[in-house]
């Protein structure tokens, strides 16, 4: 294993651009040592970007990028070859192939040079796939009935197989239950080389030794976890939120002053002019006082002047610390169900990967569906959503819905923003497309941009913009693991937008926190059969 420099990942005068022209980074510096950092920013700060041109997924348009060792890369989005097996999936194969070969008696030497150092190979497979509950997978079997989380495990434990000196996690907990989330995070807890983790999971975050905020097109860096970065942030916007009030005041006491000084210049001219004319000045002498009055009032007003202009100054620098974390504003159209009406029921059905499920939702239900992974949540939620036929049983949806899947492949990469929800709502007018974009952050060139350019986040939030805004409005929505790529601010916002909503929700999700603001009514688990749960 290649030993790493003292700073393991080093970016300088680093600059990126999409084919379209829409630049992410520019000039962008970045260095970082040895621990575990937590990578966050708002969604399409260009955090995921970043780290793909770590990984040299993504070519720079300028600047140098030098990682000092192996590095290892866990994308977001992952996705996994179905025909693959297991010792495919994690790189070692060959290395098997080889080591059986070798106990059969073949002393070919290429099978030795396959092996090369890693004589137990299988061992800590077997080993490094139980530490991540993925003990029943057998070496030797196929992918192709792995759930989203599974697959993400299954990277992962390629990755840990390899032991690179850099590892980058790209939001590792989506898709995770939660039992696999806490093995991910027993995982990065006792992680001992370099780590860059980008991610909206607050829990994980708890586990890296320093945060650094990517915002603006530049890093700042704040020691310790996600609850010392809380404070500190509190702390300062605290301060600045003080200091803005200072200077508000001041520029309006300047203005007063400089109103003040004008006030009293205008009467003392006035009373200068009366009285000379009441004396007989000669003409001289009045306009030699007349001068000196003028001179005097342009140097007050110029004084006066300057003071305001450096109040406001003062207060320009005070307002760019406060932050500005804008966050989608989402109006879900008003789709009231009756209490005693009937919006979904499920008689009997049967399921692939032996899911059955009966159930039946009345009024504005908000259900938690949760399960450990490959329980066959989304199968069951594409079921609903008519996507996915039964084996068995019968689904009747006597209401309009709208399904949000958790991989959000919905989007055509080849449109622009505004040209995918036109798509989905071909009636509506440019004016109310453009109008609901702007409540989810795509205003002018952004609502332009191709679906393929987007971000995580930025998909998301294009995504749901296209379903509420289809015709007819939803009186039913069912949601897979919907905070996967949000910012810790969207998230946030969501959960508020939400949990206003008036009609039926069915939403899947390992996301605890934001499952309990939502005001669930009832609990399902998914476990081979559909069952009512405790509330979590």
């Amino acid at each position: 294993m290649a030993h790493p420099t003292p700073t393991s990942v080093l970016c300088t005068d680093l600059g990126f651009e999409w084919p379209d022209g829409a630049t992410v980074l520019d000039g962008f510096h970045l260095a970082v040592g040895a621990g575990r950092t937590g990578l966050i920013g708002l969604n399409g700060a260009g955090k995921s970007t970043l780290l793909r041109l770590i990984a040299g997924e993504l070519t720079p348009t300028r600047g140098a990028v030098r990682v000092g060792g192996e590095l290892g890369y866990l994308p977001q989005g992952l996705t996994l070859d179905t025909t693959l097996r297991v010792d495919e999936a994690l790189g070692i194969r060959a290395a098997r192939e080889a080591l059986h070969a070798i106990e059969a008696g073949d002393t070919d030497g290429r099978h030795y040079d396959a092996i090369g150092d890693d004589w137990d190979v299988e061992e800590r497979a077997r080993a490094t796939l139980d530490r991540l509950g993925l003990a029943r997978l057998g070496l030797d079997r196929t992918t192709g009935e792995l759930s989203g989380g599974e697959a993400v495990l299954l990277r992962l434990a390629a990755l840990l197989l390899r032991r690179p000196d850099v590892l980058l996690l790209d939001e590792p907990t989506n898709n995770l239950d939660l039992a696999a989330r806490e093995r991910l995070y027993e995982t990065v807890a006792s992680w001992g080389g370099v780590m860059v983790i980008v991610s909206h999971d607050r829990e994980l975050l708890q586990y890296v030794d320093q945060i650094a905020d990517l915002r603006g097109g530049a890093v700042t860096w704040y020691g310790g976890n996600f609850a010392d970065y809380e404070r500190t942030v509190a702390a300062q916007q605290e301060t600045a939120q003080r200091l803005v009030r200072t200077a508000e005041a001041d520029v309006h006491r300047q203005k007063r002053d400089l109103v003040e000084a004008r006030t009293r210049q205008e009467r003392s001219a006035s009373y200068g002019k009366k009285r000379s004319v009441t004396r007989n000045d000669p003409k001289i002498f009045a306009g030699k006082l007349k001068s000196q009055g003028q001179e005097t009032t342009g140097r007050l007003q110029t004084m006066h002047t300057e003071r305001l202009d450096e109040a406001r100054q003062r207060l320009t620098v005070a307002e760019e610390a406060i932050r500005d974390d804008a966050e989608i504003r989402i109006d879900l159209p008003r789709t009231a169900v009756p209490a005693g009406r009937t919006v979904l029921t499920l008689d009997r059905v049967r399921l692939p990967h032996g899911v059955s499920a009966d159930l039946e939702v009345r009024g504005a239900e908000r259900i938690a569906l949760v399960g450990r992974n490959g329980s066959g949540k989304s199968t069951l939620l594409r079921a609903v959503a008519g996507e996915l036929t039964p084996l068995a049983g019968e689904i009747t949806t006597p209401v309009p819905l709208r399904h949000l899947p958790q991989r959000l492949d919905l989007l055509d990469d080849t449109l622009s923003v505004v040209g995918n929800v036109k798509a989905f709502a071909p009636g509506a007018g440019d004016n109310a497309i453009r109008a609901r974009l702007a409540r989810f952050l795509f205003r002018g060139a952004r609502a332009e941009q191709l679906a393929a350019t987007l971000s995580g986040g930025e998909r998301f939030r294009a995504t749901l913009a296209a379903l509420l805004l289809a015709d007819p409005p939803p009186q039913l929505l069912l949601l897979d693991e919907p905070t996967n790529n949000l910012d810790l601010a969207s998230v946030r916002q969501l959960t508020q937008a939400l949990a206003a909503y008036e009609g039926a929700l069915i939403v899947a999700s390992h996301d605890l926190p934001f499952l309990r603001g939502l005001g669930i009514t009832r609990w399902l688990e998914l476990d081979g059969t559909l069952r009512t749960a405790e509330p979590m």
